[in-house]
């Protein structure tokens, strides 16, 4: 233990991988892609990741692959989700879903920086004792908060 707090890794997430290599896949054991994209929090449910690589939206070491792909310790893989590719290289294979710092050890990441938010326009504030707004105004609100007014139900 001693020697893992040298590394800066405090004792829940020691803990916590510990775990996470016990639930991992026996040797001789492979682990799906599908599921180790979501097992790492990468994507949010395993059926967004096999959705991902059926749709060639998956790399692994620049080939796309399918879900019942058998991933290892080494190699690259390319994600394109939420408008943005992320490239981690396997550190380690496990196969159920852990906690957000256990699940950053288990990879490298190399993906670029996210782009830039963009500026959010200000919200408008009406004037108090201004009144009800007419219909010109609230279509006006409607187009500044990206609504488009019309009844989205059903």
């Amino acid at each position: 233990m001693a020697a893992q707090n040298d590394q800066g890794v405090d004792p829940k997430t020691a803990a916590a991988i510990a775990a996470a290599e016990a639930a991992g896949p026996a040797a001789g054991e492979n682990v799906r892609i599908d599921s180790w994209i979501w097992a790492v929090r990468l994507v949010k449910t395993r059926s967004i990741g096999a959705t991902a690589c059926r749709g060639g939206h998956v790399r692994v070491n620049g080939e796309r692959v399918k879900p019942s792909y058998s991933v290892r310790v080494g190699d690259e893989v390319r994600l394109r989700h939420a408008g943005r590719e992320r490239i981690v290289v396997v550190k380690r294979l496990i196969r159920k879903r852990v906690g957000a710092p256990v699940a950053a050890q288990c990879y490298i990441d190399n993906s670029p920086p996210p782009p830039p938010r963009e500026a959010v326009a200000p919200i408008s504030m009406r004037d108090r004792g201004a009144g009800r707004p007419t219909k010109r105004d609230r279509r006006e609100l409607e187009r500044l908060r990206g609504l488009d007014g019309r009844f989205r139900g059903r």
